[in-house]
């Protein structure tokens, strides 16, 4: 995964490609974990990235669940008044 990735990427994915995301991420965030174990972790700070990666999309697929629209940004809702 990049080093952060964006709500608006993952809105465009689908369920299954979501699902794939989250796998991938949790098997990052066990080899940092692991890293971390054994005083190998160079970067502490993709930690907390891959971490937030997870939760945005848990998130994602929550928000897909219940049904809930993301709101509009700024510029399309003036475009739209």
């Amino acid at each position: 995964m990049a080093a952060g990735t964006k709500a608006a990427e993952l809105r465009e994915l689908n369920d299954e490609e979501l699902v794939v995301k989250l796998r991938e991420a949790k098997e990052e965030l066990f080899r940092l974990r692991f890293q971390a174990a054994t005083g190998q972790l160079e970067n502490n700070s993709r930690l907390r990235a891959v971490r937030k990666d997870i939760a945005r999309i848990y998130t994602l697929m929550r928000e897909r669940e219940l049904g809930i629209e993301s709101v509009e940004p700024v510029a399309e809702a003036v475009e739209n008044a």
